[in-house]
C-alpha cells in the first residue's frame, strides 16, 4: 500500500507526517493547529466545514473536546422512517456522518510513536498492534487512537467464555466474541462426529476452541485476515489446543471434506466502513452465499453444516426468510434442524437505539444443514 502523507502549516513552517487510518480514510486537506483554547462549539463548526484540528494541547482535554463534539453531533435531528430498510440506511448515514466529524480531531506521534502531548499515556504497544511498525512521525485521528487503546485493553483482559472455562483475547481489528449466545449454540448442539470439523472464518478462534474443548480430534480453522490469523493462533496456543486445531489461510473452505462444517458469517448484508465491521456486514451476503454454495461438496456423506446466523437482517428488511431458504435449497442443501436463542446483549433493551424495534425481535439460530443427496444423520 502506498504511503500517504498529511501536510500542514505551523508557525509559518510547512510540516508533513505519515498518515495512518484504520478505516482507510484519506488525509484531510485542510488542517488547523489547535490547543486547549479551542472551544467545543468552534471545533464542531470547523469539523462540519471540513477543517481538521491537529491537537497540540493537553491529551485529556482533547478527549473531553471529542466528547463535547460528539454530543453536539448527536443532538442533530435524525431522519427517521417507518420502513425498516430505509430506517437502517438512514442510521448508517448518521453513523457515517458522526464518524466523519469525530475524525477531524487529529493526534501527532513522534518517530518512536510516543504522543508529544501533556499527560499523554504510553500508547506505543497499542499503536504497534493497530498499525504495525514505523520509524517516522505520524498523524492519526483521536478516534482511531482511542479505538486502538480500547482494543489493546480488550486484548490484555480477554473475554470470558463460559463454554471454555477460559478467556479469549481478541486482537486488534478482530471482532470480540462478546455475544455469548452464538458460542453457546455451538457448545450445546449434539455433535455428528468427533473426528474432524472445519471452522470457516474463525476470527478469534473461539468456535474452533469450543469444538476442540468438546473433544473433536481435528479442527481446521480458516481465515483470510492477517490480524485474525495471528489472533486465532495465539488464542489456540494459549488454550492448549494448537495440537488439535490447524489454522489455515484461505478463503472459506480448506481442501477436503469433513463430517462437520461450522460457519458464523456476518449477519447483515450491507457495506462495512471499517475493518472491524467486516465481522458484522457482508456486502450482498458474499460470505453467506459462498458458504452455502460450497458446503455440499465439503461435507462427508451424512455430515452436517452448522450455519450460525441472526435474523436481524430480516427484521431490518434487508433479507427475507424465503430468500435464505432459497439460498439453502439452491445450494443442494436441506434443513435437518434448527436451534434458536434470544440475544442477551444490552441493546435489546435500549429504546434510544435507532434499531431497537429490530433488535428486540432478533433471534440467533444454528441451522443444521445436510446435502440433499446424502442420508440424514449418522
Amino acid at each position: 500500500m502506498e504511503t500517504e502523507f498529511v501536510r500542514w502549516t505551523e508557525d509559518g513552517t510547512e510540516h508533513s507526517a505519515v498518515w495512518r487510518s484504520t478505516s482507510g480514510a484519506t488525509p484531510p486537506k485542510k488542517i488547523r493547529v489547535a490547543d486547549d483554547s479551542m472551544t467545543a462549539d468552534e471545533a464542531y463548526r470547523l469539523a462540519c466545514e471540513g477543517t481538521a484540528l491537529l491537537w497540540r494541547g493537553d491529551f485529556h482535554n482533547a478527549r473531553q473536546l471529542g466528547t463535547a463534539v460528539a454530543a453536539r453531533t448527536d443532538r442533530k435531528t435524525r431522519k427517521t422512517s417507518t420502513d425498516p430498510a430505509t430506517a437502517f440506511h438512514l442510521h448508517r448515514q448518521t453513523q457515517s456522518r458522526r464518524a466523519g466529524i469525530l475524525g477531524m480531531l487529529l493526534v501527532p506521534f513522534d518517530a518512536d510513536q510516543t504522543v508529544p502531548l501533556r499527560r499523554a499515556p504510553d500508547v506505543r504497544q497499542a499503536v504497534l498492534e493497530a498499525y504495525g511498525p514505523t520509524d517516522q512521525p505520524t498523524v492519526t485521528t483521536l478516534r482511531d487512537l482511542l479505538g486502538a487503546i480500547g482494543a489493546h485493553e480488550w486484548q490484555k483482559k480477554g473475554v470470558e467464555i463460559p463454554a471454555l472455562g477460559a478467556r479469549i483475547h481478541p486482537g486488534y481489528g478482530v471482532f470480540s466474541p462478546i455475544r455469548g449466545e452464538y458460542v453457546d449454540l455451538v457448545a450445546d448442539t449434539p455433535l455428528p462426529s468427533l473426528v474432524t470439523a472445519f471452522d470457516i472464518g474463525t476470527g478469534t478462534g473461539v468456535l474452533a476452541a469450543v469444538l476442540a474443548h468438546r473433544g473433536v480430534e481435528k479442527v481446521i480453522a480458516t481465515e483470510l485476515d492477517a490480524n485474525a490469523l495471528a489472533c486465532a493462533r495465539a488464542n489456540l496456543d494459549r488454550l492448549g489446543y494448537a495440537g488439535q486445531v490447524q489454522v489455515v489461510e484461505t478463503d472459506l473452505f480448506p481442501a477436503g471434506r469433513a463430517p462437520l462444517v461450522v460457519c458464523n458469517p456476518p449477519w447483515i448484508p450491507a457495506r462495512p466502513t471499517s475493518p472491524i465491521e467486516y465481522a458484522i456486514y457482508d456486502p450482498d451476503s458474499r460470505m453467506l452465499r459462498g458458504f452455502l454454495g460450497g458446503l455440499a461438496e465439503h461435507l462427508e456423506p451424512g455430515g452436517e453444516g452448522w450455519l450460525i446466523l441472526s435474523d436481524i437482517a430480516e427484521h431490518l428488511g434487508l433479507r427475507t426468510r424465503e430468500e435464505l431458504l432459497t439460498l439453502i435449497a439452491d445450494a443442494g442443501l436441506t434443513v435437518l434442524g434448527r436451534r434458536d436463542v434470544a440475544p442477551r446483549h444490552g441493546k435489546v433493551a435500549d429504546r434510544s437505539d435507532a434499531l431497537h424495534a429490530a433488535r428486540r425481535r432478533e433471534v440467533t439460530s444454528l441451522w443444521r444443514l445436510g446435502a440433499q443427496d446424502s442420508p440424514a444423520g449418522w
